[in-house]
């Protein structure tokens, strides 16, 4: 399909989310013949080259959003919104550079709006084509629209029949022209076989920018530790060095085969509300106890929609309560199928760059 094609992946640096579901993406290049170039820095470049050590890296700085430790954000993020932009332009002229030397043919960004360029097949990947902010929201969703606007394609990694997984983020508005939906992205492969018995009672899989992070994993060694049982705690930081605490086990990151078994063998899920961990629960067909982000208005309207399809259950991060949680752990489901949606998205790439050869 490719025929040797050179296509940059980057994804957004806004905690482990999007790297985790970039890892389908690249599969999926592997396979149709492409020769993917990580873009990525720090964590989410761990991830990717633990995922897949033989590929070309290059790295590209994002910039660390910090939230608030209470509950408004919006002070936060206004004062750290000049910043973004300015990161917008300083990826426009990196991305000039790494084009350039690394001979590129497309590039697929991950909600990073400044890696795009005219004349090279440009890919944006979003499930916020409506997104939701503490504050100036329409302006908000203005904004987001031109950026999308400005990308040769739009991939919505979600199911085309509403409400999806993501409900009004990814149905609420009219689509962009060039968009399309590619089903959702987890980086779990087929379901693994049951094993007869339960590996551990918990699994909790920290995530999200810092201190929120923080804060989340603390309330959760808190309780883990008067709760009966063997529990494993990943926190979202590849590179830390696994340490046990009694019954728990805490390590920084797991390849996405050992995630995905941990997470299929546990009594309960302990998440956040995160949309790249909603499609690997889809792909499991497991339920969970999810805790948004405090503040997050993306997560928190997550939570409610998911609480209400029932599939889940969700407390706040004040009043987490993983025992009253064990007692009805939720249920599961029939694991996602196979997603044509996105070899379909590939092929269309592929003939964008015959017909719009890039210019290094």
């Amino acid at each position: 399909m490719f025929r040797g094609a050179r296509i940059l992946v980057a994804p957004l640096d806004w905690g482990l989310g999007h790297a985790a579901r970039c890892v389908p993406i690249i599969r999926t290049l592997l396979e149709q013949d492409a020769v993917p170039v990580i873009g990525a820095d720090k964590a989410p470049l761990a991830l990717l080259r633990e995922e897949f050590p033989t590929l070309e890296h290059v790295r590209l700085p994002g910039m660390e959003v910090r939230y608030a430790a209470g509950r408004s954000q919006a002070w936060a993020m206004a004062r750290q919104l000049p910043r973004m932009l300015l990161q917008v332009r300083e990826e426009q002229g990196l991305l000039t550079s790494v084009r350039r030397r690394m001979q590129l043919h497309a590039v697929i960004s991950d909600q990073r709006f400044g890696i795009r360029a005219d004349g090279l097949p440009s890919v944006l990947v979003t499930h916020q084509v409506s997104p939701f902010s503490p504050f100036a929201q329409s302006n908000a969703r203005r904004i987001n629209r031109r950026r999308i606007d400005r990308f040769d394609r739009c991939w919505i990694p979600d199911h085309a029949e509403a409400p999806g997984l993501a409900g009004d983020l990814s149905h609420g508005d009219r689509l962009p022209p060039q968009a399309r939906y590619i089903g959702p992205l987890s980086r779990f492969t087929k379901a693994p076989a049951a094993t007869g018995h339960t590996m551990w009672r918990t699994v909790s899989v920290i995530s999200g920018p810092e201190p929120q992070r923080t804060l989340f994993e603390q309330a959760a060694l808190q309780q883990l530790r008067s709760i009966e049982g063997r529990h494993l705690v990943v926190t979202g930081q590849p590179g830390n060095t696994p340490r046990t605490e009694g019954p728990i086990e805490i390590t920084g990151h797991l390849p996405a085969a050992e995630l995905q078994a941990a997470m299929a063998s546990a009594d309960l899920i302990v998440s956040r509300t995160g949309y790249s961990t909603l499609m690997d629960l889809e792909a499991l067909g497991r339920g969970a106890l999810l805790v948004p982000t405090p503040g997050q208005p993306e997560q928190e309207y997550l939570g409610r929609l998911h609480a209400a399809g029932g599939h889940h259950a969700v407390q706040d991060q004040d009043g987490l309560d993983i025992a009253r949680a064990l007692q009805r752990p939720p249920t599961s489901s029939t694991p996602a199928g196979k997603n044509n949606a996105l070899l379909d998205a590939m092929a269309d790439l592929a003939s964008l760059i015959t017909s719009l050869p890039a210019r290094p």
